[in-house]
C-alpha cells in the first residue's frame, strides 16, 4: 500500500452539497452592510430585497415577463408552495430518480392526493424515459438530482406548446447549468445551494402561464398563509417586489447580495458554468484512470457538474454487503477530515454507498484537483482498515 501522502491540500476543504461553500475570499466582513435591527418593510429593507430579485433576474437571464419572489423554507418551501398553489386541476406526471424527487412524489400522492397521476421512477444513477411524459398533464421534476448526480442534459424533451404546467426543482442546477426558462412554468432554488448562501430562503420563478393559472384556479385544499400567492383571485404582486410573505433574515439577504455581486464580478453566469465544468473535468479524468471509483450516474450526458456522486467499482468491494461498503465510505470521510483535506463528502444516507463532491460555482476547481489524490490515499487506508485485515 502506498503510504505517501499527497503534497498539496485544497485551500478550502468545504465540499458539502448543502449548505455549500462560500464564494472564494468570503469573510464575515462581507456582511457589514446588513440591515440589522431594522424592519424588512422599511424603504431600505424592501430595496435590498428587490435588489436581490432584480440581480437574480439579470444574472440568470430570466425572461422579463416571468415573476421572481423570495419565499420561506429554502428550495423545499419554494417547490411545495408551487405544488400547493398550482396543482390539482389535472393529473400530474411525477418524475423521480433520487431522494428529493421521491419527496415531491409523496407530497402529490399522499398529501395532495391528486388522482390519476403517473409516476416515472428510476433507480439511483439512472433517469426515467422522458419520452413517456404526457404534457397534457402537469409535470414535476428535478433538473439535477442532488443525491444521485443525475441531471437532464437539456429541455429538448419538453414541448414549447403544452396543456399542462411544468414545475422544476432546479436548486442544484441554477448558476452552474443552462436552465431553459421558456420551457418551464415554475423554477425553484435556494441560496444555500446555488451560491453558498445561508439556509431557510428560497426563490420561486413563475411564468406568465403559471401566473394566469394562479388567478383562475382555486385548489380544493387549504393553503397556509406562508404559501399563499393570491388574494381574491389575484396574484399578490408584492411577493415579487421584495414584500415577502414572512420575515426574512436581512443578514442572509446581505449574504445573498454579496454572492450575486461576486457572480457579476467574475463574469456572470457563463463564468459560473465554466467553474463548475472545470471542476467536473478534473473528476472525470480522475475517474477514467481509477480502478476503485466510478460515477454513480451511468450515462455520460446525464452526469451532474455540481453534485458529483461516486460509487465503488473495485471488485473486492462491490461484492460486499451494503453496510461494509458504507463503513468504507465513512472511513474515507473520517480520514480526509482528520487530514484537513475535505469535509462532508460521504454520499447521502439514502443513496448507494460512495462519495459526493459538490462542484458548484463557489468551489475552486483547483481545490477539486488537489482533493482527488487524497481520495486515492484515503481509499487505500480505509480499505486496509475495513476490509483488508
Amino acid at each position: 500500500m502506498n503510504d505517501i501522502k499527497p503534497n498539496i491540500k485544497p485551500v478550502c476543504i468545504n465540499f458539502s452539497s448543502g449548505p455549500c461553500t462560500k464564494r472564494p475570499g468570503w469573510s464575515v466582513n462581507s456582511l457589514n452592510g446588513a440591515l440589522l435591527g431594522r424592519s424588512h418593510r422599511s424603504k431600505l429593507g424592501k430595496e435590498k430585497l428587490q435588489n436581490s430579485i432584480s440581480q437574480t433576474i439579470d444574472l440568470l437571464n430570466i425572461p422579463k415577463n416571468y415573476k421572481v419572489g423570495i419565499v420561506a423554507g429554502s428550495d423545499t418551501g419554494a417547490i411545495e408552495m408551487a405544488m400547493w398553489n398550482l396543482l390539482g386541476s389535472r393529473p400530474v406526471e411525477i418524475l423521480a430518480w433520487e431522494v428529493f424527487g421521491n419527496d415531491w412524489k409523496k407530497d402529490i400522492l399522499e398529501q395532495l392526493k391528486i388522482k390519476d397521476s403517473n409516476t416515472h421512477v428510476a433507480d439511483f444513477g439512472k433517469i426515467p424515459d422522458l419520452s413517456k411524459v404526457n404534457f397534457n398533464n402537469d409535470v414535476i421534476f428535478t433538473w439535477n438530482g442532488t443525491t444521485s448526480g443525475v441531471r437532464v442534459p437539456n429541455a429538448n424533451w419538453i414541448p414549447s406548446k403544452r396543456e399542462g404546467l411544468v414545475l422544476c426543482d432546479a436548486t442544484s442546477a441554477v448558476f452552474a447549468q443552462n436552465v431553459e426558462w421558456e420551457k418551464l412554468d415554475v423554477v425553484t432554488f435556494s441560496w444555500q445551494k446555488v451560491l453558498g448562501g445561508e439556509a431557510a430562503h428560497g426563490i420561486i420563478v413563475l411564468s406568465p402561464k403559471a401566473i394566469e393559472h394562479l388567478e383562475k384556479f382555486s385548489p380544493s385544499w387549504p393553503i397556509p398563509k406562508i404559501f399563499r400567492l393570491t388574494k381574491s383571485n389575484k396574484v399578490i404582486e408584492g411577493v415579487f417586489k421584495g414584500e415577502t410573505l414572512n420575515t426574512p433574515s436581512m443578514l442572509c439577504v446581505e449574504d445573498y447580495l454579496d454572492a450575486l455581486n461576486w457572480v457579476d464580478e467574475i463574469g456572470g453566469l457563463e463564468a459560473c458554468i465554466k467553474r463548475a465544468n472545470d471542476s467536473f473535468d478534473f473528476i472525470n479524468t480522475w475517474v477514467s484512470d481509477s480502478s476503485s471509483i466510478d460515477f454513480l450516474c451511468q450515462e455520460t450526458i446525464n452526469r451532474s457538474n455540481t453534485s458529483v456522486c461516486l460509487k465503488f467499482k473495485d471488485n473486492r468491494v462491490i461484492n460486499l454487503d451494503e453496510d461494509t461498503q458504507r463503513n468504507l465510505a465513512k472511513e474515507i470521510g473520517i480520514l480526509l477530515e482528520r487530514e484537513g483535506v475535505a469535509l462532508d463528502i460521504v454520499n447521502h444516507r439514502s443513496a448507494p454507498p460512495g462519495l459526493r463532491i459538490w462542484t458548484g460555482a463557489t468551489v475552486e476547481p483547483t481545490d477539486v484537483s488537489a482533493l482527488l489524490p487524497w481520495i486515492d490515499w484515503a481509499y487505500n487506508h480505509a480499505f486496509n482498515e475495513i476490509i483488508g485485515k
